[in-house]
């Protein structure tokens, strides 16, 4: 598995002391990711390098780098470590509260004019609580990205991380709600128990199959919208994806093969939501038969991984297993979307080098770029549920929103945020 490594590398400020650390790096087959000037002092320059590396690759790159008569290997950084430190997220208050009035305003006695007011009408809640801009990112910790079911505790940095992210993109306050449980029975139960505090609820890396059961019985027992984002917005942001390379090579869905390479949670997602949008020819393909009942439910086509990669025009892998698909499997024209991460199953660079028209992998078409949206306009319409429409209008505006000859736009866009929110909320009040 592919995880950032950070090295602290120091040159002597003069021409190519940088390019020949960087050669060293390159010839230890690793890729740069991002490069720093820390600072730059007495004729010399600190770098932060952050590169790609397995957790089995060849560490003699360090002493490599030392040995060379212009550079130092000073140390590893820990730069990640040190963003996560004390957590990501705190609450706080939305107004100063710096006098004896405003203490009384807020606090009792004048909050009890207000919990009477919610007490003999419930809606408002949305008007004088946070109630409308906060959800709860649920799981138990059995599919934590990549890394598979290493427990709840150990998946706080990603629900932090989701709450961070909806807090700096679409001002939802997000609530970390980490489940010791794995019957589907006591997972429902429990958030179903807790769901008055939250406008909406966001399952989060909770396994398939019970993740299908999970969220189809807290819709039901539930009038608050729920959302399991590693099926609905993965399929959001893969069909924005898609609606855009299609256009570029002259397809459309319907009247493409789609190959879908892995069946679990996003795989299926992605299956549903292509039906949804029109999509007819569904080829899927998993080790797991009770999967492939379920493709043949949405209306797919049981198929091998071979089978796939001879006949699809379209090739979306979710499997988590890197490196599955082999740059000989790759068609001229196909267009490929290896999403697992960390590691995809085929690296884009390589899939284009082979033939195919246009390459990603879950960097790029990341649900990031989906859920924050897809919340807060549901929220903002005061959804009861989420529907096939606002996820196919969000998969719209993402694609709208791409620029040049990107497949979707920049994550860090508010605006795209701000226009999938707009047409989340247009198409739950339709």
């Amino acid at each position: 598995m592919k995880i950032p490594e950070i090295l602290i590398v120091e040159t002597l400020h003069q021409p190519g002391s940088l390019a020949r650390v960087l050669q060293v790096i390159g010839e230890a087959g690793l890729t740069i990711e991002h490069l720093n000037a820390l600072r730059r002092e007495q004729g010399r320059t600190l770098w932060e390098i952050t590169l790609e590396m397995d957790e089995e690759h060849d560490r003699s790159l360090y002493e490599r780098i030392d040995s060379l008569s212009n550079a130092r290997f000073v140390g590893k950084s820990d730069r990640v470590f040190t963003r996560h430190k004390g957590g990501k997220i705190r609450s706080a208050s939305s107004l100063p509260i710096n006098t004896q009035q405003v203490l009384r305003d807020i606090y009792t006695p004048g909050v009890a004019r207000v919990c009477l007011a919610i007490a003999k009408d419930p809606a408002q809640a949305y008007e004088y609580t946070n109630l409308g801009s906060t959800v709860a990112i649920v799981t138990n910790g059995t599919a934590v990205l990549g890394l598979g079911n290493i427990g709840a505790l150990a998946g706080l940095p990603v629900m932090e991380g989701k709450a961070a992210l909806f807090a700096e993109l679409v001002g939802i306050t997000g609530v970390p709600i980490l489940l010791d449980e794995r019957s589907t029975d006591g997972i429902v139960d429990v958030i179903t128990r807790i769901a008055p505090s939250f406008g909406a609820i966001q399952l989060e890396d909770i396994a398939a199959p019970e993740c299908f059961e999970i969220e189809a019985r807290l819709r039901e027992r539930l009038d608050k919208p729920v959302l399991h984002d590693d099926q609905h917005g993965t399929a959001v942001v893969a069909l924005a994806a898609l609606m855009n390379a299609t256009r570029r090579v002259g397809r459309s869905l319907g009247d493409s093969v789609i190959g879908q390479i892995g069946l679990g949670a996003a795989g299926l997602g992605i299956v549903r939501l292509l039906r949804s949008q029109g999509a007819l020819q569904i080829l899927g393909a998993d080790l797991d038969t009770r999967a492939l009942e379920r493709l043949a439910a949405l209306g797919g086509t049981p198929a091998t991984l071979s089978r796939i990669m001879q006949e699809a025009d379209i090739v979306i892998a979710t499997t988590g297993a890197r490196g599955l698909i082999k740059p000989d499997m790759v068609r001229q024209g196909q267009i490929v979307l290896a999403l697992s991460n960390p590691d995809p199953e085929i690296e884009p660079l390589l899939a284009l080098e082979h033939g195919a028209a246009f390459a990603a992998d879950g960097k790029g078409i990341n649900n990031v770029l989906g859920f924050p949206g897809l919340f807060r306009g549901a929220l903002d319409a005061r959804a009861r549920a989420f529907t096939d429409t606002m996820l196919l209008a969000a998969a719209h505006a993402i694609a709208e929103s791409a620029a040049g000859d990107d497949l979707v736009p920049d994550a860090l866009d508010k605006n795209v945020h701000t226009s999938v929110a707009a047409a989340v909320r247009a198409a739950a009040t339709a």
